[in-house]
């Protein structure tokens, strides 16, 4: 049994507030998350403050990726997935499965970006001189939308480019070798990328724009009805982490807990959250996140992949898809 600490004993204080007892109904659920994915949550997840709060056994499993986190909520095997990926999100719900989504698990729009060879000189201000450039950009991704949307917005016109379907790690060689002027990935590819060129806008910046790179909590919407007081906990436990994270003076104690958790070591962990931003609940309900910009950023995200030939078709809207009902019920 890991031995609480007076700050994990705080994080408790939302399981204080459920008045529930740990297991006291005999009930589980089963959580879906990623490993080598760090996150504040996990720190509520080793010191045993989600069944605290809840009341009931939790059995964690770990996933390689979103679609199989769609897979096991088909199947009825896992009940809440923390952290999916918008993308297969969106495949899922476009393909007709039930699910919705519930908070904005993290948003890390500075790991997703498109990258401008340095010897063009090339920024913000002078955007427009892309017209004739070669680009590499994995089609039908968050990167390919967000590539989409940062032409928009700088007024440069696809016809002028030339776009070439490329994934991140060939992107990150081909603008290391000069072979393309502009490459678009995310992850490790990025961080190669960015040794040879710049962004022409920050995370903030497209965030503010509307081009959003988020993760978010998810769940089928059957068992979410049937279960509304229960993820309300749930996401408040989050909520709470995450608070304590971002206050910054606990950074220091949650930090190796965490590492451990994601089975990585601390300073790749401290790296990697450096590049993470987790939103507040208040923000979250905005209208920036789940308040107004993230139905039709998912159906953005939606027509980018029928375009790609990735999915047959997409919704008509996606709003049904999202709910905030338990978000702002935990945060009361």
């Amino acid at each position: 049994m890991i031995k609480k600490t007076a700050s994990a004993l705080a994080l408790g204080a939302v399981a204080a507030l459920s008045g529930t007892t740990a297991m006291a109904d005999g009930h589980a659920i089963t959580v879906g998350y990623f490993l080598e994915w760090p996150m504040p949550f996990q720190f509520a997840k080793v010191n045993g403050t989600y069944e605290e709060a809840l009341g009931m056994e939790i059995n964690w499993v770990s996933f390689d990726t979103g679609t199989a986190m769609s897979a096991a909520m088909a199947s009825g095997d896992v009940q809440l997935s923390v952290s999916q990926g918008v993308p297969p999100f969106v495949v899922a719900t476009s393909a007709g499965q039930d699910l919705q989504m519930l908070d904005v698990a993290v948003s890390y729009a500075d790991n997703d970006n498109c990258v401008v060879r340095s010897d063009l000189e090339i920024d913000a201000e002078t955007a427009g001189d892309l017209a004739g450039s070669k680009v590499a950009v994995p089609l039908g991704t968050a990167a390919h939308y967000g590539f989409l949307r940062q032409m928009d917005h700088f007024g440069v016109d696809l016809a002028s480019l030339e776009i070439v379907d490329m994934a991140p790690p060939d992107g990150a060689a081909a603008i290391a070798q000069g072979s393309v002027d502009m490459m678009c990935g995310w992850g490790g590819s990025l961080r190669r990328a960015l040794e040879h060129g710049n962004t022409l806008l920050t995370g903030a910046e497209k965030t503010e724009l509307g081009i959003l790179v988020f993760d978010v909590t998810s769940a089928p919407t059957a068992w979410v009805a049937e279960n509304e007081e229960t993820v309300a906990k749930f996401l408040a436990v989050t909520a709470e982490a995450n608070a304590m994270w971002n206050a910054g003076d606990m950074a220091d104690e949650m930090l190796p807990v965490i590492a451990q958790d994601a089975g990585m070591d601390v300073d790749a962990t401290a790296a990697t959250m450096a590049t993470f931003v987790f939103p507040s609940v208040e923000e979250q309900l905005g209208d920036a996140w789940l308040g107004a910009a993230a139905p039709s950023f998912l159906k953005g995200v939606a027509d980018v992949f029928v375009a790609a030939g990735s999915i047959d078709g997409a919704l008509d809207s996606y709003e049904g898809n999202i709910n905030t009902g338990p978000l702002a019920a935990g945060d009361m």
